[in-house]
């Protein structure tokens, strides 16, 4: 029985119209494009100035800087238990270049487990100073005395750093500050004595620690930059000094990196339906996006040159109660001029404005493209779903300077290339196969490059989960 006679026999009266299943067969359907949920706004991508970068590689020349060891530590937890990983002692600045891992094992067997509760003392300001401390979890305060007597945060350490460095080398070194835990602690301490007993049975290290002590201090400005000396306010013939700008000897070198897929279809679809839409225009179009999409997350998780592993360690601060607040934004900004724009996950950005209700603040918004964009201090706060959330709920908050000319965060790209479509985008032709199936190399180029440290900067372990 059809689907008219099933309908008669239903309702006892003789179907008097098409039906629409039927219809459907002769017309033809207002369709969309195929959608894509991946598709982001892509904020870096559009706001990040691009250079064209000739022979696939670029060398940022900087004024010659000395290392101090800033570096982070790193911690391996078995249960309640924590250890160093006897390499990232080298971390620290008394301990930069050697490399006796024997040495290093021994020194980093020595180091003591230690808990603290929040709001406890690690350390207090003026007290002999013999231990250095390495942070493996929690958030340390770094508090001195204020000009009027008052305490006063001079800065705030998390997972990975350490301090009290200098008692290692220096007998006589107090604390210059009194440190006490934000929230629960978990620290190692290596005493200077265990260092002295380590040293007194190891060649090597006590032939690294003599050498340190008679190698003069290097003269550098606040930079940790090689010093150009210079004569002002003199009266008369004086004697002005000499002087040249030292470079660096092994500048750093970015080489382009790139995404590449290869988009396969059949040859059939390709010639028999490409009406009313051209199927491998919409396949190349989704291709493109998905590439573009990978090319921001790698500009900012890339451990080569992503911006959240580019950013030097002096350059990245912890909120001051977890979640971000307008003190945390002016903190970010204080630290490089001519800032740009933030870069926060939307829940991050969600987290900035509670703190800035809670405060009765209404932030300004700009005009971008034809998108509103809420903005602090007149910087523009721009989404990027690429910066990770943690499973703890914490995030990054990024704020850069830009350009070329202004010693920023600058993009690396070639374009130019064989069969390009959009700049260092390109579509390559790879041929047909036995089995019919067209295929094309889609490729694209990049990289990104800070031309100096303070050009970018990172507010980090940003609680977005907390609410009331």
């Amino acid at each position: 029985m059809s689907v008219g006679e099933e309908i008669r026999a239903e309702s006892g009266k003789p179907q008097q119209s098409l039906g629409t299943s039927a219809a459907r067969n002769l017309a033809t359907t207002t369709k969309s494009a195929p959608q894509m949920q991946e598709i982001s706004s892509r904020w870096l991508l559009r706001m990040l100035p691009w250079v064209q970068v000739q022979g696939g590689t670029y060398r940022v020349n900087r004024r010659l800087s000395y290392a101090v060891g800033d570096g982070r530590v790193t911690f391996v937890k078995t249960g309640d238990q924590v250890r160093v990983i006897p390499a990232e002692l080298g971390e620290l600045p008394l301990l930069r270049d050697f490399d006796d891992q024997e040495v290093l094992g021994e020194l980093a067997s020595r180091c003591q487990q230690r808990e603290y509760a929040a709001g406890e003392v690690l350390t207090s300001f003026g007290s002999p100073s013999g231990e250095v401390f390495l942070l493996a979890h929690g958030r340390v305060e770094k508090v001195g005395t204020g000009p009027y007597g008052d305490d006063t945060v001079l800065g705030t350490l998390a997972d990975g750093s350490y301090f009290g460095e200098q008692a290692l080398l220096d007998q006589e070194a107090i604390w210059e500050y009194t440190a006490r835990a934000v929230t629960a602690c978990t620290v190692l301490v290596l005493p200077r004595q265990d260092l002295e007993q380590v040293a007194e049975r190891s060649e090597t290290l006590r032939g690294h620690l003599q050498r340190l002590r008679s190698i003069p201090a290097q003269r550098t400005n606040k930079y940790g930059e090689a010093p150009i000396d210079l004569s002002a306010g003199h009266v008369g013939e004086a004697v002005l000094p000499g002087t040249f700008v030292d470079y660096e000897t092994a500048p750093r070198e970015y080489e382009l990196s790139v995404a590449q897929t290869v988009l396969r279809i059949h040859s059939r679809v390709a010639d028999l339906y490409n009406q009313p839409m051209n199927q491998t225009e919409q396949q190349l179009r989704l291709t493109v996006e998905a590439l573009k999409e990978r090319q921001e997350h790698e500009l900012i998780n890339n451990r080569e040159f992503g911006l959240l592993n580019n950013c030097e360690y002096d350059q990245r601060i912890q909120p001051h109660e977890g979640v971000p607040g307008p003190d945390d934004f002016d903190e970010l900004l204080s630290r490089r001029r001519g800032s740009k724009l933030f870069l926060a996950h939307p829940r991050a950005i969600a987290a900035f404005g509670r703190e800035l209700n809670k405060r009765g603040l209404v932030p300004e918004t700009i005009d971008v493209a034809g998108n509103r964009i809420p903005t602090w201090r007149g910087v523009p706060v721009f989404p990027c779903n690429k910066i990770p959330v943690t499973e703890a709920g914490t995030t990054s908050i990024i704020c850069m300077r830009t350009g070329e000319e202004e010693q920023g965060v600058i993009g690396l790209r070639q374009s130019g290339i064989p069969d390009e479509i959009e700049p260092s985008l390109s579509v390559r032709f790879m041929g047909i196969s036995e089995q019919a199936i067209i295929s094309y190399l889609v490729s694209t180029y990049y990289s990104a490059a800070v031309l100096v440290p303070d050009a970018l900067g990172v507010l980090e372990n940003v609680e977005i989960g907390r609410w009331g």
